[in-house]
């Protein structure tokens, strides 16, 4: 960490210890020292034990019903990848629950029960253990939150304690599913081992290369949202805040706000961008390696030691891979319609109608119908013209997971430099900068253009751009997908010229997507006004089908 924050009260960079190899009579492959102490700590992970009959929690079917069509619906209101749905749930049920309830005492329980309804959990695998690690978390949190409000110099860093909520609810998440946290800073902490001698920075020393590492594989592999990324970072280097004394806690609080802008600078460092651009091309061998580390288990060994077999079982997997990835491509695109249709779409051809009579005391039905179709077939076209990967691409995995777990491999590394921008270079990004904005024009221009032909007017044109900017802004982050297990990323020839027009048209719906998405009606909609009074009303619901089973006890 930079020089104006204080020294780790504990470093907490997570490292196997490196063993011999596994197995003495290697045939064709002997492990790299990496390797075998990523497969020597992965073997070392316990299962969380499942509670006892008395302590789990159990809730009903039929509200459990409820709340996952509850959750499907204000889900989609709102675009998140998967894995980081549960952080957000958790966000959101305490919001709503610490406003009525600032102390917190008791909203574990009442957390995990809700989570359990809508299935983030299944139903009895949390019990009273949870409930007690979740409660002194939280109460933790709500400590460390008092000491701040105590000192007259925090009381208007609104941020800070926002950032403590987001580390509230990341813990949360990664206690309740710990052996998932472990296997997954193995991975990671594997990918760092084996990457960070092959890249160097040119003008930068090792431990900031390494630090900015950290952060582009927590961006590029684990895909952390900012809060995650801010936690995990902050984990790396200091104890977590729940794990310090209050002796601890004493010396690092006067200095939190500091270390925390410290973190959001590396967060934002444009090396780590370059970084990301390097790790995306390196990634998809180690995808396919720890699939295999997860589906093969025991006969993971003598597969390793047969490159026949091995690369057997990589084609197998890839092809595996392949296909998964054809389905999910089709169920976001599905997911990103339904987005787009509920949170744009309807609100925005609700006020095309009105507007249109208002100003022009007309209304072009053919511009409404456009309108209407138009975003899902363009939706449509960009989908079907993805290509996913083939034999040639399943190759090339194969000879870079021998290149990453070989040990003679290991040692020949080859390594990429990372230049700094010169000045000329600067002033070559200056004039491309220029000519972008100006292309930026010219396309908005042409489509204007177009639709003036079709007498749209200026409220039709307003509303089809922004259809067809938020659809390929989508239809992009669906694209990313097809790129996961990608080696190689081939352009046609006409490729850099349809990207010179669609760059801006992209970065328009980057805009609207993530800037006025924030403004998203539907969300505030169903958070304050839906949610609350459907959770107690579930919550009734369920007290009554205990009551009445209690009674239906007591009569057999």
């Amino acid at each position: 960490m930079p020089d104006s924050v204080p020294e780790p009260i504990a470093e907490k960079i997570y490292e196997p210890t490196l063993a011999s190899p596994i197995a003495e009579d290697v045939e064709e492959l002997e492990l790299s020292n990496y390797t075998t102490a990523l497969l020597d700590a992965l073997k070392s992970i316990r299962e969380k034990p499942a509670p006892d009959d008395l302590s789990k929690l159990s809730v009903s079917q039929t509200v459990s019903f409820l709340a996952i069509a509850y959750e499907k619906l204000r889900n989609a209101v709102e675009y998140r990848e998967d894995h980081l749905v549960l952080r957000a749930a958790i966000e959101r049920i305490l919001k709503r629950r610490l406003a009525l309830n600032p102390e917190g005492t008791g909203e574990a329980e009442n957390l995990l029960r809700e989570l359990t309804w809508a299935r983030y959990f299944p139903n009895e695998s949390l019990g009273d253990r949870d409930i007690d690690s979740i409660q002194k978390i939280i109460n933790r949190y709500n400590k460390i939150k008092a000491h701040l409000l105590s000192r007259s110099a925090q009381k208007t860093h609104i941020t800070l304690f926002q950032h403590l909520f987001e580390f509230l609810t990341c813990e949360i998440e990664e206690t309740l599913d710990p052996t998932a946290t472990i296997r997954f800073a193995s991975f990671t902490y594997f990918i760092f081992q084996v990457l960070k001698d092959r890249v160097r920075i040119v003008g930068l020393d090792e431990q900031k290369k390494n630090a900015y590492l950290l952060v582009a594989l927590d961006r590029t592999y684990r895909k952390s949202d900012l809060p995650y990324l801010r936690y995990h970072l902050f984990t790396t280097f200091y104890t977590p805040l729940t794990q310090l004394s209050d002796d601890q806690l004493e010396k690092i609080l006067p200095d939190l706000s500091a270390i925390l802008k410290k973190i959001d600078e590396m967060i934002v460092n444009p090396h780590v961008d370059s970084l990301s651009k390097f790790i995306k091309k390196q990634l998809p061998p180690f995808l396919i390696f720890f699939d295999l580390i997860n589906k093969k288990g025991k006969e993971l060994l003598t597969i390793l030691k047969d490159k026949n077999v091995l690369q057997h079982e990589v084609e197998e997997l890839c092809r595996e891979k392949y296909k998964q990835v054809g389905s999910r491509l089709r169920n976001l695109a599905f997911r990103s319609l339904i987005y787009i249709f509920v949170t744009k779409m309807l609100l925005a051809l609700i006020l095309e109608y009105p507007v249109s009579q208002f100003l022009y005391n007309e209304v072009n039905t053919t511009s409404i119908l456009i309108n209407t179709i138009f975003p899902p077939v363009l939706m449509l076209a960009i989908v079907l013209f993805f290509k996913l990967p083939g034999e040639d691409n399943t190759k090339k995995i194969f000879n870079r997971i021998i290149n990453i777990i070989d040990k003679e491999k290991a040692i020949d590394t080859q390594v990429s430099a990372i230049k700094k921008r010169g000045d000329k270079k600067s002033l070559r990004v200056f004039i491309f900068t220029v000519v972008y904005s100006l292309t930026f024009l010219l396309t908005l221009y042409l489509i204007h253009y177009g639709l003036n032909l079709l007498h749209f007017n200026v409220v039709s044109q307003a509303i089809f751009i922004f259809f067809i900017s938020v659809v390929s802004f989508f239809s992009y982050r669906v694209k990313q997908v097809t790129n996961e297990y990608k080696i190689d990323e081939r352009e046609g020839f006409l490729g850099p010229i349809v990207d010179f027009f669609f760059l801006p048209i992209l970065a328009l719906g980057k805009f609207f997507s993530r800037e006025i998405g924030r403004l998203n009606v539907f969300i505030i909609f169903f958070d304050f006004i839906i949610e609350a009074p459907f959770k107690m009303i579930i919550d009734v619901f369920e007290e009554w089908i205990k009551f009445v089973r209690a009674r239906k006890d007591e009569i057999v």
